[in-house]
């Protein structure tokens, strides 16, 4: 079950980048669950990672290869995320990259290790190997679409988006793909991202770029609360293009950065309209505020408030959640006579209660929706933040109750 059509167009082939995916049967015989990108040689990569104290295993060693040597290769498993699985995880993940750095001619430093699915058990790194000859011989620039199904656990449809930025007579490909559906709030990125351009990029301002992409996206939803242990969320630069970015280059860094800031954007909307069980998309819009901080802790408190979305599941203007939600959400001294909520743009309270304009009729219209925004202003300042979540349906706990059998 998902919101809106999931169509995402045409996917540009980045020139620099290629991608190879294999079928090792880490969970389902059969099943393409090892993807590999292949990073033309001077391309840069950046990314950022789950803050979640029990991190992964891959993201600890990719932290680490990141700042050690340029990256070739990011390896990729679904089935088994190798978190939760201590010393011995650390080494399977150093496992699969000193195989892939064995037939690809490189130092183990050079790969990038990534993983999903269930937490705390041993990764197969026997059926990973066996696979991956299989990942480098399917390698070609056009696997994008084959690559969103390949990174997909729980998904029900993969995620992709592709822009082109044209500059002085040069065209600049951004193509990107993402999976999730549960397990999300990000708390960094994203569950697994991956988003590449062919422009050239110095590290210092591609890590920046990937920072600010996506603080203003996948640091802006939630399907959960649930902050996984093995997030993380690449953006490539291989040059191919021929159009250089650098400090010195102020206009095309802006203009390159508004296409990632949309492409991450609609990645992030797309796990959180295939939110596991997920029948609404909901933006939970928090104006007024007196600090971003604020205004994220009402979105938030609002959109991961388990009464408001179950309303929400049952098309039930039940407004008195969402007053609730506001009200314990640690705003110090807040003035409840200066709030406002509207349901699109119906006003549903005001002054500390129901809007005098308010009917039970108008709420229920938009509830039916698949599409929703909460508005709320708290009347405190100028600050504005955006969270976008889904209700909780059966399905939601039907999927994660079987997650793992």
């Amino acid at each position: 079950m998902a919101v809106g059509s999931g169509e995402f167009g045409t996917l540009h082939s980045v020139p620099g980048v290629r991608i190879g995916i294999a079928s090792a049967g880490i969970k389902k015989p059969g099943r393409k669950d090892v993807v590999v990108f292949e990073l033309a040689e001077g391309s840069t990569a950046a990314g950022v990672f789950t803050q979640n104290a029990f991190c992964a295993a891959p993201v600890t060693v990719a932290k680490n290869h990141i700042q050690a040597a340029p990256s070739r290769y990011l390896l990729v498993n679904t089935g088994n995320a190798n978190a939760g699985t201590g010393e011995q995880g650390l080494a399977n993940a150093h496992r699969c990259c000193a195989a892939l750095a064995e037939l690809t001619s490189l130092k183990s430093e050079q790969i990038l290790p990534f993983s999903t699915g269930v937490i705390g058990e041993p990764l197969p790194v026997e059926k990973i190997v066996a696979a991956l000859p299989d990942a480098l011989s399917d390698m070609s620039e056009d696997n994008w679409a084959a690559a969103a199904i390949g990174i997909m656990t729980t998904d029900t449809r993969p995620k992709a988006c592709s822009r082109q930025l044209e500059w002085q007579g040069k065209t600049i490909t951004i193509t990107g793909i993402s999976k999730g559906a549960g397990m999300i709030k990000p708390n960094m990125a994203t569950m697994l991202g991956y988003v590449a351009c062919d422009a050239a990029i110095p590290r210092t301002l591609l890590q920046a770029m990937v920072t600010r992409s996506a603080e203003a996206s996948f640091n802006r939803i939630t399907v959960d609360g649930d902050t996984s242990t093995n997030d993380a969320c690449m953006l490539v630069a291989s040059g191919a293009s021929g159009v250089a970015l650098s400090d010195d280059t102020p206009e095309l860094n802006a203009a390159l950065q508004a296409v990632f800031d949309e492409v991450f954007l609609v990645l992030a909307h797309a796990i959180v309209r295939d939110g596991e069980g997920a029948t609404k998309f909901v933006a939970v819009e928090v104006g007024g505020a007196a600090s971003q901080s604020e205004a994220l802790k009402v979105a938030y408190t609002v959109a991961e408030s388990p009464l408001v979305k179950t309303a929400l599941f049952a098309s039930d203007p039940n407004w008195g959640r969402i007053l609730a939600a506001i009200g314990r959400a640690g705003v110090e001294k807040l003035d409840v006579s200066g709030v406002s909520v509207h349901l699109d743009e119906v006003l549903i309270a005001e002054n500390g209660g129901r809007a005098r304009s308010y009917t039970e009729a108008a709420g229920a219209a938009v509830m039916k929706q698949d599409e929703i925004t909460i508005r709320i202003n708290l009347g405190r300042g100028e600050q504005r933040e955006t969270v976008w979540t889904t209700d909780f349906s059966y399905d939601y706990v039907k999927i994660n109750a079987e997650y793992r059998s």
